[in-house]
């Protein structure tokens, strides 16, 4: 079993893979992220570094789902994150023939790849995911710009409102689910439902 949970940032995607995990008896698998050398340097000059920030998720992101392309191997996992996200986040940051480049760098990688038996897609206004940055206190993060967000949003908006897969919306805004969170049990149940478990 391969579940992604994908949002922008903020939204608290691992607080609910690790959690979905655990109720599950699955393994969670955590993007990488503060190991991005490029990261800190994109906030501060995205037009510069937006290429190699990308190229660096891409592959870092790659290289921890290709294994699940052998499904026998594995027990279950829920990521806190989907690969079609890196395509997402570079088509806001990336143009001309940098864009081309990662475009074919994508597709090639992607087609080697399997879609999770079921993504859930968290949705938040971008007050809350702008509070919720501020607490969790990555110091690159300080400082996000609301517009960036805002458009974050309407990409995820436009890539879920077409993507094939099985797909499960949940407004995260009013919802706890961190472990022991008044609303854990019931995502948890609406997972199971949609998986049939």
């Amino acid at each position: 079993m391969y579940l992604a949970v994908e949002g922008p940032i903020g939204v608290g995607k691992t607080t609910l893979a690790k959690a979905l995990a655990e109720a599950l008896g699955l393994e969670p698998l955590l993007e990488v992220v503060e190991e991005n050398p490029f990261l800190p340097l994109f906030y501060q000059d995205r037009a510069r570094y937006a290429f190699k920030t990308q190229v660096f998720f891409l592959l870092s992101r790659y290289r921890q789902l290709l294994p699940l392309a052998q499904r026998r191997l594995f027990g279950g996992v829920v990521a806190d994150y989907l690969f079609d996200k890196d395509a997402l986040f570079a088509s806001l940051t990336l143009e001309g023939p940098e864009w081309d480049l990662y475009q074919d760098l994508y597709r090639e990688l992607a087609l080697r790849l399997p879609p999770p038996d079921l993504t859930l897609y968290l949705r938040a206004p971008v007050p809350v995911l702008l509070e919720r940055i501020a607490r969790r206190g990555r110091p690159f993060e300080r400082g996000m710009d609301p517009g960036y967000l805002e458009a974050l949003l309407q990409a995820y908006d436009r890539h879920f409102a077409r993507y094939p897969h099985p797909l499960l919306v949940l407004e995260a805004e009013g919802l706890d689910y961190r472990p022991g969170g008044k609303d854990l049990e019931r995502v948890v149940g609406l997972v199971r439902e949609r998986l049939a478990l």
